[in-house]
């Protein structure tokens, strides 16, 4: 599966993933000690809804876009963050300017709070180097399981990776899986957060099976299925794994869950977000 994130910028993934990343920062600041937080498939950082990839697919209208309109306060956080892009932005028309994952961390950061981004692809490290200015991220152009070995343990306290690939090789699941294994001999308290669309269910339980026989004993799976029923060759919603939620993240999640599960909801469809623990 091809997932180039220009041309979907500000999907309903993007407004569940980007939602739920802000929630567990949030939760993990209730500390004081401080975090890195290392993204290992950084993208560009900074997209145009309007521009020609986006405007192709415009998937923004039912992501972004409908979770402006919705008045819920729980998605109040996620809508200042992207708000904040988008200098003198009309709240009835919407953002013009999405922000990828590193924007969003950027914002999130506290002056103790490290964060390291990472892209290989040269045209998008440009762009990503550019949407940073002014932030004190550290941009990195290289292979992303690598980066992601290389930098645990992470030098403060605490941290979070977050690995949110394109998908576009056949054995990115394979990579995944066992550089997760390596990185949890290296750092076993760490939080990881790992991004995945939805598309082949079966293919998905597989992995998911996988996932469990690494013994991992805190993993959380969360899952957005936008349509009643499973579409069968077509993108169908996209999920998260949780490595080491903090509590205060999954005493939360529930009632945040259901605000997204309602604002995203394609129309004649009711849509369904789990929340379940992998165990062995």
């Amino acid at each position: 599966m091809n997932y180039r994130h220009s041309f979907h910028a500000g999907n309903s993934a993007d407004v569940m993933k980007h939602s739920l990343l802000i929630a567990l920062v949030r939760a993990l600041q209730l500390k004081e000690s401080a975090l890195t937080l290392i993204d290992t498939h950084a993208g560009c950082g900074l997209y145009d809804l309007h521009g020609e990839e986006a405007g192709r697919t415009g998937e923004a209208n039912a992501g972004v876009l409908r979770a402006f309109a919705d008045q819920n306060p729980l998605l109040n956080d996620y809508q200042a963050l992207v708000q904040a892009v988008n200098d003198g932005m009309d709240v009835e028309t919407g953002p013009r300017l999405y922000p990828g994952s590193p924007r969003i961390l950027a914002q999130l950061l506290r002056p103790q709070d490290v964060l390291i981004l990472n892209e290989k692809h040269a045209q998008d490290a440009d762009a990503l180097r550019g949407a940073m200015r002014g932030t004190p991220a550290a941009v990195h152009q290289r292979d992303a399981y690598e980066l992601w070995l290389a930098m645990l343990p992470t030098r403060t306290p605490r941290g979070v990776v977050v690995v949110d690939p394109p998908y576009e090789q056949t054995d990115e699941r394979a990579r995944i899986t066992a550089t997760l294994g390596a990185a949890m001999r290296k750092w076993a308290h760490g939080v990881t957060v790992i991004w995945y669309p939805l598309k082949d269910r079966a293919a998905h339980l597989r992995w998911k099976d996988k996932l469990r026989q690494l013994g991992i004993p805190k993993l959380l799976s969360v899952e957005h299925w936008l349509y009643d029923s499973e579409q069968p060759g077509i993108y169908n919603g996209a999920g998260l794994f949780i490595v080491n939620p903090p509590y205060a993240f999954t005493q939360e999640l529930p009632p945040l869950l259901e605000a997204l599960r309602a604002a995203l909801a394609p129309e004649g469809h009711r849509g369904k977000i789990t929340a379940d623990w992998l165990s062995a």
